[in-house]
This record gives structure tokens, C-alpha cells and sequence, in this order.
């Protein structure tokens, strides 16, 4: 059996730019992915794109299916109609030579927050779409979040 040959790049999207802190899936990633194309590259390689735990390296994920939700893009949330653009003023200021997690973990759990409560009240029948994921992943889904859930009310009761 031949392969066709092929060629790409390694970047996690953490280390696209971005305006909030650190890069992510949002615009971006799509500028990134026209660049490789128009390169000629067929492949786009990313380290483990999982949630990270202490020292946040993509190495030390909780999940082997779960997203990273740092890595959700708040302007692809609001063009969603999720959230508006004044939700996003108050973005972390940062040095586009160095990720300040602790800064951008804060702001982005509000951010989910505020989309998520949004999602809630109008999910433009995004809703069911919502549940039948849920329901197609509830193998992995149901015990990764209890286990998530319970890491995080650990954390912030001094339990770590």
C-alpha cells in the first residue's frame, strides 16, 4: 500500500494570538487553517486538547474526550448571539509572549457562565441538539462531569 505524502505544522491553539489571554478555536484558528491551506499543508497538529489541571500543561489532562473550555472563543460565542459585545470589554490584558492562566481561567469562567446562562433562556433550539450530545456521549460525559464538579467545589473549599 502507497501513502500520499503530506506535510503540516504542530501548534497548540493556546499559542495562536488572541484578545482574550490565550489563543482559541475562534477566528484565529480559521485564519490559521486558511494560511496552511494556501501553504500547501495538509495537517494540523495540536498537543492534547483536553481540560489541564495544575501547571496546565496539555500533558496533564482530565479527560481524554472532554474540551478544554479555555480554549471556547468568546467572539464565536457572541456571534452566536450567546453573549453580547459588551461581555467582552473586560477581557485580561496579557503579553502576547506569555499565557497568564490564572487571569484567563477567571475570565473565561464568567464568560461560560454568563454564555451558558444565555444558552439557557434562549438556545434557539440549539437545546436539543445540546441533549442528544449529551446523550450520544453519556459513556464518558455523566462521570466526567460528577468528577469535574467535584474537583472544582474541592478547590474552592481549601480541600486540595
Amino acid at each position: 500500500m502507497q501513502f500520499e505524502r503530506s506535510a503540516g505544522i504542530l501548534l497548540h491553539p493556546t499559542s495562536l494570538p488572541g484578545k482574550f489571554g490565550i489563543g482559541d478555536l475562534g477566528s484565529q484558528a480559521y485564519k490559521f487553517i486558511n494560511f496552511l491551506k494556501e501553504a500547501g499543508q495538509t495537517l494540523w497538529q495540536t498537543f492534547p486538547l483536553g481540560p489541564t489541571g495544575y501547571g496546565d500543561s496539555p500533558y496533564q489532562c482530565f479527560s481524554a474526550f472532554a474540551g478544554n473550555p479555555n480554549l471556547l472563543s468568546p467572539e464565536k460565542l457572541m456571534e452566536d448571539g450567546f453573549l453580547s459585545k459588551e461581555d467582552l470589554t473586560n477581557a485580561p490584558k496579557s503579553d502576547p509572549n506569555k499565557i497568564d492562566y490564572g487571569q484567563v481561567i477567571e475570565y473565561k469562567k464568567l464568560i461560560l457562565k454568563k454564555s451558558y446562562t444565555n444558552f439557557k433562556s434562549n438556545s434557539n433550539g440549539l437545546d436539543k441538539e445540546f441533549e442528544k450530545y449529551c446523550q450520544a456521549q453519556k459513556e464518558w460525559l455523566n462521570d466526567f462531569a460528577f468528577f469535574y464538579g467535584l474537583q472544582r467545589s474541592s478547590q474552592w473549599c481549601g480541600m486540595e
